[in-house]
């Protein structure tokens, strides 16, 4: 049995998680964990630590640039690694409130493409009022 998968599954139970991988399917972007604070209104602690079990569970790549992490979805290349990430990819958008337009609005807060701003930020929470 692939361990791994395992742990997948796992972290794909828990809703916060589920938003996260969610999240990176869809807006095909990377992401700190500064920006999905703000995307998702959790704590620095919380969206931290469900990021590192998606990356530990095998379903997202991380890369350090500067001071940030950046979090991407990982490339998958067997088939039931590729069928969960798609089964996630279909759920419907509406179980995920307005995380896509959240996080369009804090990716356009980029320079050069690059996370400047940290979260709660007062460009931030005016864009978003």
């Amino acid at each position: 049995m692939d361990e791994q998968f395992l742990d997948a599954l796992k972290a794909l139970a828990e809703p916060h998680r589920l938003k996260l991988c969610w999240l990176l399917i869809h807006v095909d972007q990377k992401i700190t964990v500064a920006e999905a604070m703000d995307v998702t209104g959790e704590t620095q602690y919380n969206v931290s630590r469900n990021l590192k079990m998606l990356y530990k569970a095998g379903l997202l790549a991380q890369e350090k640039r500067g001071k940030w992490v950046y979090y991407t979805l990982n490339q998958q290349t067997e088939p039931h690694w590729k069928s969960l990430v798609l089964s996630v990819r279909q759920l419907p958008p509406d179980d995920f409130g307005d995380v896509s337009k959240r996080c369009q609005i804090r990716l356009d807060m980029r320079v050069d493409n690059e996370c400047v701003v940290g979260p709660n930020s007062e460009e931030w929470v005016s864009r978003v009022e």
